[in-house]
């Protein structure tokens, strides 16, 4: 598959890991954390990546509850970078209260927010914010089609059956001369695919495991259901996570210590087995784990892109933690190195 570079963008995604203190290697403070996440972004604003994306979690091993309060954060430290989720859990939220609050973050970024909305691949905001896990599929349609007549800013009329009843409401702070940058990410559900299609908004898929091109069904479904809806076939993302180093045996060695553990807790929950060396070792060669030295992981990389119809690559950096340090070699290697080899093995 050709591929025009220029139409590629490259991005980081962190879920808010808590990380390791450099010394102590102990668990730092949530407060620390937040702030290291901030100092994160600006490096890879100063390096050029295109997007940097903030999961949101209400768990114990992530620092990242209210990505928008650390994008904010973000936008009066960067220039340029992308300022975005991934993902605001719109089932188990307001999706008034979400435009508001990204219409705050675009107007402090001059025109940086972008918002990746999902169901959430975990459910304990559910409960947190008094929702019914029964109502999971039934409160992600009914938000997403509010949230699609909201990025309109028209006065609005709205009856909601799980959502509330809007009469002539219009939404403020305005939007300046463009709308609400407005993705879905999506997990490998085709129904989550052909919703995304529906409203028109451009697909991000979360790539964790197994294969990347296993996913391409699902591109080839987005792209024939926009047709079939009327819509513009945007674009499609990626992401799937990764550790770059100056070896490979160092970000083996890392992967294996922090990704494998954070799999095999997730594993522990949803009944998965446990992560093995063969399976860890399967997912660095041929699955969907990045892992290695930028030259390995620029191939790995460029390979995906060509045998898939991607335009937008994130790297899941940081899982489970890891030493601060090895963060950011990620960061500055990933932007310094990996980019620039991917752009050219693709000119190639």
């Amino acid at each position: 598959m050709t591929v025009d570079v220029k139409e590629l963008k490259f991005g980081l995604d962190t879920f808010g890991d808590v990380a390791y203190d450099d010394h102590t290697q102990q668990l730092m403070s949530y407060a620390q954390s937040l702030r290291n996440i901030v100092e994160e972004g600006k490096l890879a604003d100063q390096l050029g990546i295109d997007v940097i994306a903030l999961g949101e979690h209400h768990r114990d091993e992530f620092s990242i509850s209210s990505p928008e309060t650390v994008l904010a954060a973000l936008s009066t430290v960067t220039k340029n970078i992308i300022l975005g989720t991934g993902v605001t859990v719109l089932s188990s939220d307001d999706p008034v209260r979400v435009y508001e609050r990204f219409a705050t973050l675009d107007a402090l970024s001059n025109g940086r927010a972008q918002i990746m909305l999902g169901r959430g691949s975990f459910t304990e905001s559910f409960p947190l914010f008094g929702y019914d896990l029964n109502d999971y599929d039934a409160l992600f349609e009914e938000k997403i089609a509010l949230f699609n007549e909201l990025l309109k800013e028209e006065p609005l009329n709205w009856r909601g059956n799980l959502t509330q009843t809007l009469t002539n409401t219009e939404l403020f702070p305005k939007l300046e001369g463009h709308s609400l940058d407005t993705h879905v990410g999506v997990g490998g559900s085709p129904e989550s695919i052909i919703r995304a299609a529906k409203y028109g908004f451009p697909l991000m898929l979360a790539i964790i495991g197994g294969e990347p091109t296993r996913f391409n069904p699902y591109i080839d479904l987005y792209k024939r259901s926009a047709e079939q809806f009327g819509q513009i076939a945007h674009p499609i993302g990626m992401h799937s996570h990764g550790v770059i180093a100056d070896t490979d045996q160092e970000a083996e060695e890392i992967a294996w210590n922090y990704i494998r553990k954070a799999m095999s807790r997730i594993g522990s929950e949803r009944g998965w087995p446990e992560m093995t060396r063969e399976r860890f070792d399967f997912e660095i060669t041929a699955g969907s784990y990045y892992v290695g030295s930028p030259e390995t992981v620029a191939k790995k990389i460029a390979k995906t892109l060509s045998s898939m119809d991607i335009k937008r690559f994130d790297l899941v950096y940081g899982a489970g933690g890891q030493l601060q340090r090895d963060r950011f070699r990620t960061i500055q290697l990933y932007g310094e190195k990996v980019i620039p080899m991917v752009k050219e093995l693709l000119r190639k």
